[in-house]
């Protein structure tokens, strides 16, 4: 099924027919927030107003040209801008590869100090995705040779629970004063480099998730699994940690039932937005990633149109 979806994924005849198949863009929908700046901050918009933040992220990555990140760079400047003036609290996600890491680590770099520059003028927040594990040493060094000590307060990064190496990470970034988001991760990897099992995965987050939220700088806690947040919600309530220290973190159109409620019992959350005209290989690649992905999207939405008691 995984190879299935990768190929289809890469087929534009494929890609060409799904947008102009109403079904198939009203399911996407549900997931991605549009093609467009204006579709994605109206989507941000309408998330403030129910009390929900949001981090808008520019689909694309792994570029192959200057001028790809140039143009990606450019769209992120406008995104910042047009968020900004839409009242919407500004903060974006962007993946080093989209802004020409692949290309060379200078464009990179110039890159994303114009887009953090235009943050920080704006008192906006740039999160570093985290891509695969070919990729995690190489952000972690950008981040914090780079960028760090000029644009802390305005840069963070993801850490995944599935990768080995992560306690280490947490523990460094923790004693750098990092902000870190931290999610499962969802990227095929070698059982030498992450754990295979998905319960060794789920024990790996809640040991990061502790240590993040006593040492911590205002970590993201990205999931949508319920025996997790009730494990994040019991610590800290033991630990008298405020919910102002925190945040949870959830995807668009995934358990909109959970952000409701979390965010109805005092808590912050944002919703991680997708949007571009590259939705639908995205789409495809995260499925493919996990193809168990698939019943979990689908469970999500039965789960929330059934009422609960």
């Amino acid at each position: 099924m995984r190879q299935g979806l990768l190929w289809l994924s890469e087929r534009q005849g494929m890609f060409n027919f799904v947008r102009r198949n109403g079904l198939a863009r009203r399911f996407a929908s549900r997931f991605v927030a549009g093609e467009s700046i204006d579709e994605g901050v109206t989507a941000a918009l309408e998330l403030s107003r129910r009390g929900t933040t949001a981090s808008l992220d520019l689909l694309g990555e792994s570029v192959t040209a200057e001028g790809e990140a140039v143009k990606a760079r450019d769209q992120y400047l406008q995104m910042l801008d047009r968020m900004a003036a839409s009242s919407v609290e500004v903060n974006v996600s962007v993946k080093l590869t989209q802004m020409g890491l692949d290309i060379g680590e200078d464009l990179c770099y110039a890159n994303m100090v114009h887009i953090l520059d235009r943050a920080k003028a704006l008192r906006g927040f740039v999160r570093l995705d985290m891509e695969g594990s070919a990729y995690t040493q190489r952000t972690l060094d950008f981040f914090r040779d780079r960028l760090f000590d000029s644009y802390g307060a305005h840069c963070g990064v993801v850490i995944q629970s599935m990768l080995r190496r992560s306690e280490k990470d947490v523990e460094d970034l923790n004693a750098m004063g990092a902000r870190v988001r931290l999610c499962k991760g969802a990227y095929l990897e070698p059982p030498a480099v992450a754990f295979p099992d998905k319960g060794d995965v789920d024990r790996s987050y809640l040991r990061l998730m502790e240590r993040l939220l006593t040492a911590g700088n205002y970590p993201g806690l990205a999931t949508h699994d319920e025996t997790i947040i009730a494990r994040a919600l019991e610590l800290v309530r033991r630990e008298s940690i405020g919910p102002d220290r925190f945040e949870f973190q959830m995807l668009y159109g995934v358990r909109r039932d959970l952000q409701d409620r979390l965010r109805h019992g005092g808590h912050r959350v944002r919703v991680y937005i997708p949007f571009g005209t590259q939705w639908y290989p995205y789409l495809m690649r995260r499925l493919a990633e996990r193809p168990a992905n698939i019943a979990f999207l689908l469970g999500n939405v039965v789960r929330e149109s059934v009422p609960r008691r």
